[in-house]
C-alpha cells in the first residue's frame, strides 16, 4: 500500500469515466488535425484509459493545445425582446430623421450626428445584456 503525501493538497485526485472521456476526445482531435500519428494517439489513448489519477492524464496532453471555450448561451427571451424592441425604435427614428433630412433643404447630412449616438445606444445595450447574462467579462 501507498503512503499519501501529509499535505492534502499534494494528494493524487482520482479521475473518473467522464474525465478519460474528457481526454481521449483531445487526442482524437489532435490526431485529426495532425498534431499526433496514429501511433502515438493509439498509445496515449489507452494510457488514457488505463489512468487513474488527474496527473497521469495531464502528462498525456500537456503537450496539446488547450480546448476551445464552449460557446456562449444564447440571451435570453427577455434580453432578446428588450434588444428587439430598442432596435425597431432605432431604426424608426433613423428613419423619421432622414425623412426629415430628405424634405428639407439642408445642404449636408445632419441626421448622421443623432443616428451615430442611435447607433451606439443600441450597441452598448447589447454589450450590457450580454455581461448581465454572463455572456461577456468586463473590457
Amino acid at each position: 500500500m501507498t503512503t499519501l503525501p501529509q499535505h492534502p493538497a499534494r494528494r493524487p485526485v482520482r479521475i473518473g469515466d467522464a474525465d478519460r472521456e474528457r481526454a481521449t476526445e483531445r487526442i482524437r482531435t489532435a490526431l485529426a488535425e495532425g498534431r499526433l500519428t496514429l501511433e502515438e494517439a493509439d498509445e496515449r489513448q489507452t494510457a488514457a484509459y488505463a489512468a487513474r489519477f488527474e496527473s497521469e492524464l495531464v502528462e498525456l496532453t500537456a503537450d496539446l493545445p488547450a480546448p476551445p471555450p464552449p460557446p456562449a448561451p444564447p440571451l435570453s427571451k427577455q434580453a432578446r425582446t428588450r434588444l428587439g424592441i430598442h432596435g425597431i425604435v432605432v431604426a424608426a427614428l433613423a428613419t423619421m430623421l432622414i425623412i426629415g433630412w430628405a424634405t428639407s433643404a439642408a445642404p449636408f447630412f445632419w441626421p448622421a450626428w443623432p443616428m451615430f449616438w442611435l447607433a451606439l445606444s443600441l450597441f452598448l445595450h447589447a454589450r450590457i445584456a450580454r455581461r448581465r447574462e454572463g455572456r461577456l467579462t468586463p473590457a
